[in-house]
């Protein structure tokens, strides 16, 4: 991980700074090289999407999806380029003759995956916003699959931990096969791979779902035994939409739609926050949070507030083209202060008794990129679990997600991240499942002021929120605010808080004699960019193996 900071007046920012925080050191440096040869955020972006389908094989992908915010003087845009679910997918299809849920059967081995949307999410950006051609900006991850790369000692450790954990179950996956010799320190290729690149370098779209490698992920299917077929790959589109945008203060929240439930799940957690824990006013006009970063009492109320806002997910949110979405009434100032109001300040709410507000009806990697005209981007692709479902397309060499595990595969039955769901994101033909996934952008006056994201599940929404909350609320640096302890809470597990290693020992007792079961579970990896009035920060979380880096443009 690598911090940088470039000081300029923010007025500058359009006219002046590249920035840059990616999860590893080959694609950061990736999309910087694509910005200084004069690139924009968009172009940058696409670079490094493919570099880390090489680069970071366990999020990194064109086997998967995932949501691009962008900002540009021409407005603000969302590409949902999500994985569908094939046309022979059912509601009931991972449940027993019993009616039980077959967990592994949505986790592992070929009947998890979706149809990926990782290229076609790419190319949509290029068409609409790019700058540099198109093959130039999939050559790098070429490169790097023909050429090799030097695995990083994280990512070694990470493919020998899984290869062992799957050794012990009763799953049919072939990781080993590609992945047995990628060893830390050692040069790793993946020609496979690298031949799948040229074709989508040569051919865009089509050279992955038209064509020889449409063609060899269909054979696979047909082999082993999965759904994904030649029309599913033919028929797949990545989908412009409207970004949630909410007001937050003075600031504008710009973030993911539904199928993503994080634009929608951060507005409510921030400006219920707002309504809770209002701020002293010194003398000089300066404003202080009432609860001390990361206090007892800190921890309770964004805590409580969770237990509202995954209720609301868990029966409002899938995707909007099969079910009504109501978007605007959950992120309505009158029904957030309904929400608000319910919060208990001493005590634990009954997880039970927390039900959706209306009265009508882990594994992800993310980026964000500041360009020198003030475009931004903020990113987040997945596979789901590391290593997707553990099984790679022979002859194409590239990973498939196992996304139709964030499907309600039973109503009321929690997935592996513990969201439950039921009709809005059941499984059906061609649908979008519901994710966590939060690119965001927060505007001040039309300007950037912070481009942010993460994986980790139904964790990216609170590691979003509170990287939103250490900067603009607690005033921290970038570095600080993304290497932060931070604590998550959701319906269920019941009343568990899951935090980084970093709270006091006096809250956690605290917490616990309250009645939550607080455990440590480290979670997400932020990546973010702020703008400031003496400057630019970019930041990687310090445990991961990102790098960020700001660069100045020199004067003409």
């Amino acid at each position: 991980m690598i911090s940088l900071l470039c000081v300029f007046s923010f007025s500058s920012v359009a006219q002046g700074h590249r920035a840059i925080a990616a999860p590893d050191t080959f694609s950061s440096d990736v999309g910087m090289a694509v910005l200084q040869k004069g690139g924009n955020a968009i172009d940058a972006a696409i670079a490094v999407q493919f570099a880390l389908a090489v680069t970071l094989p366990e999020a990194g992908n064109i086997g998967g999806g995932g949501f691009m915010v962008i900002h540009t003087d021409r407005g603000n845009d969302f590409i949902d380029y999500r994985e569908t679910a094939p046309a022979a997918a059912s509601r009931d299809m991972y449940l027993d003759k019993d009616g039980n849920v077959e967990r592994l059967k949505s986790l592992f081995g070929i009947y998890a995956s979706g149809t990926p949307g990782t290229v076609a999410g790419m190319w949509e950006a290029h068409k609409k916003y790019g700058t540099l051609p198109w093959a130039e900006l999939v050559q790098p991850a070429i490169d790097l699959a023909e050429n090799g790369f030097i695995v990083p000692e994280k990512l070694g450790k990470k493919i020998s931990s899984y290869i062992e954990r799957m050794s012990k179950r009763d799953v049919d996956i072939n990781f080993v096969d590609y992945f047995g010799h990628a060893k830390s320190g050692e040069l790793f290729k993946q020609p496979e791979l690298a031949e799948t690149l040229k074709r989508i370098r040569d051919n865009g779209t089509d050279g992955f779902y038209k064509g020889k490698t449409a063609q060899i992920i269909a054979d696979f299917m047909t082999q082993k035994g999965g759904l994904l077929t030649a029309k599913d790959l033919a028929d797949y589109t990545a989908k412009l939409r409207e970004p949630v945008t909410t007001q937050w203060r003075n600031y504008t929240l710009v973030s993911a739609a539904p199928p993503s439930s994080g634009g929608v799940a951060i507005s409510q957690w921030l400006n219920m926050y707002d309504l809770l824990a209002p701020r002293t006013k010194a003398a000089d006009g300066s404003l202080t949070p009432m609860h001390p970063h990361n206090s007892t009492e800190y921890v309770h109320l964004l805590a409580e507030i969770g237990k509202r806002v995954f209720a609301d997910r868990s029966e409002y949110l899938g995707d909007p083209d099969f079910y009504k979405v109501p978007v605007a009434a959950l992120t309505n100032p009158e029904y957030i202060a309904k929400r608000a109001s319910g919060v208990k300040r001493k005590s634990i709410s009954t997880t039970e008794k927390i039900r959706p507000g209306l009265t009508e009806s882990e594994q992800t990697t993310h980026f964000s990129i500041l360009d020198q005209y003030g475009n931004a981007v903020s990113n987040t692709t997945t596979i789901n679990l590391s290593f997707g479902s553990g099984v790679v397309v022979e002859g194409a060499g590239f990973l498939l997600n196992n996304e139709m595990d964030d499907f309600s595969v039973k109503a009321g039955v929690p997935n592996f991240f513990g969201a439950v769901g039921g009709v809005a994101n059941e499984i059906q033909p061609f649908k979008r499942m519901l994710s966590s996934m939060s690119p965001t952008i927060v505007l001040e006056d039309g300007d950037v002021r912070l481009v942010t994201g993460a994986p980790g599940g139904t964790t990216i929404i609170t590691s979003v929120y509170q990287s939103i909350l250490n900067t603009l609320e607690f005033n921290m640096s970038a570095q600080d605010a993304v290497d932060a302890p931070r604590f998550h809470h959701q319906l269920l597990p019941k009343d568990e808080i899951r935090h980084h290693k970093g709270l006091q020992q006096s809250v956690i007792d605290e917490l616990n004699d309250m009645g939550y079961k607080v455990k440590e579970r480290r979670f997400g990896d932020l990546h973010l960019i702020h703008v400031k009035e003496e400057g630019v920060e970019a930041a990687s979380e310090s445990h991961g193996r990102g790098k960020a880096q700001v660069s100045a443009v020199a004067p003409k």
